[in-house]
């Protein structure tokens, strides 16, 4: 599959994995995205996931085939991305790895490589295949500490020069325009590809949320390590960004760079997310109550998750996009109810900074513990604005309580609209 007159698509799709790294759904399957530069040097830009190495070779061998492969960049060590170097070095064993110096250190770890013919790069460095040249761009934390990205340019050196060259900081070459970037994981998301791999030849509405949701949870919290790379990336005019997953981006460059730009300096939309626990549907009953009471009082955006029936990945990314959020559950063998505390503990994790605000409620049937956990967490880890008064239910909804989840909706609505 052409990208550009040398640069060809040959990864593969995976529909038939449940879970990204045992976590996270997929419905929608996901692709490994692997890319070949045809030059006076034939290069390949990281792998795929070592089970399907043999219809990569195929999509290989069907673009150059028994020419050799020259140099592998790898962008990034992740297995689904690295997987297939060692079966790569048995058919091409002078093919060099190009990598940066954690790279080559977790390339030992992963796969026991070492090749003293590798080349080890590093920010600014630049290697020239005949009529295209690459230049290197370090973005640690984005969102292992090895990842780089590559862009493919025009060469500037003297053709056929394939000395890398090392330029410290300096900015890369692509600045003169018509770059390629191949952004490693970074501008992914999950999603097969369902023949077409550029954008311009399918529908992506598909894979917006889906960009979101992979977003969140694969690089939510390395923030300010995307800003970083966004910056090195700057004045760059880039004609396509290929990415480890999901669609070759083309005409819709500046909607997914924008997209990556806002999540990461967390920036939301006007909305909230309420989630909560049950078991025997009273906390269910609260929870209806505030969002039909945040409703009326002019909240459009208003999604409702149970934590114990929607995957959290699905929540994480949704609190990603809307600055509200309202939580509650029952109190479970004096403590919070399992499901609220593992989510609790995974938006912790993101470390998400910015503007969101949070309400939370909970119940109890002898003895209350889930509205102070609650407070906990957010004192301690999510640092959240707090909204409105928490609200505290004992066995069963009374008017009382009733107008009090009234009340936490309603403040919520004129906090999102200040």
């Amino acid at each position: 599959m052409k990208i550009t007159e040398k640069i060809h698509y040959v990864g593969v799709n995976d529909r038939n994995k449940s879970l990204f790294e045992g976590l996270w759904p997929l419905p929608n399957g996901v692709s490994y995205n692997s890319y070949l530069i045809d030059d006076e040097k034939v290069c390949l830009i990281d792998t795929v996931e070592a089970d399907f190495f043999t219809q990569y070779l195929e999509n290989i061998r069907e673009i150059i085939g028994e020419r050799p492969v020259d140099y592998l960049v790898v962008n990034h060590m992740e297995p689904d991305h690295s997987g297939s170097i060692a079966l790569l070095r048995k058919y091409y064993p002078e093919m060099q790895v190009v990598g940066n110096k954690k790279t080559f250190g977790m390339m030992q770890g992963f796969y026991g490589e070492q090749n003293g013919r590798d080349i080890e790069v590093a920010n600014g460095s630049q290697l020239s295949l005949g009529s295209v040249t690459l230049d290197f761009v370090l973005t640690p934390m984005v969102h292992w500490p090895e990842t780089m990205m590559t862009l493919a340019a025009p060469l500037s050196s003297p053709e056929g020069d394939t000395k890398v060259q090392n330029q410290g900081n300096e900015a890369p070459s692509g600045a003169v325009g018509g770059a390629v970037l191949f952004s490693g994981d970074a501008f992914g998301c999950f999603g097969a590809l369902n023949g077409a791999v550029i954008d311009k030849d399918m529908n992506c509405e598909d894979y917006w949320l889906e960009m979101v949701r992979y977003y969140s949870n694969i690089v939510g919290k390395y923030g300010t390590p995307v800003q970083n790379a966004l910056k090195k990336l700057a004045g760059v005019k880039l004609d396509y960004i290929c990415s480890t997953h999901g669609p070759v981006w083309h005409d819709c460059i500046e909607k997914v760079v924008g997209i990556y730009d806002r999540l990461s300096r967390y920036e939301t939309e006007p909305g909230l997310v309420i989630c909560y626990g049950t078991m025997y549907g009273n906390t269910e009953r609260m929870a209806e109550i505030i969002a039909r009471a945040a409703s009326n009082a002019g909240v459009k955006n208003i999604v409702v998750y149970n934590v114990s029936k929607t995957h959290h990945s699905y929540i994480l990314r949704d609190i990603f996009r809307y600055r509200g959020l309202i939580v509650g559950a029952p109190t479970y063998n004096t403590g919070l109810y399992h499901e609220m505390d593992v989510l609790l503990s995974e938006i912790a994790g993101r470390d998400i900074k910015g503007n969101h605000l949070l309400g939370w409620f909970g119940s109890h049937g002898w003895a209350s513990k889930a509205v102070a956990e609650i407070q906990r967490w957010n004192d301690e880890k999510l640092h959240f604005t707090p909204v409105g008064e928490p609200v505290d239910m004992k066995q069963g909804l009374s008017p009382e309580i009733r107008r009090q989840c009234e009340a936490l909706g309603e403040a919520m609505a004129v906090a999102l609209r200040s």
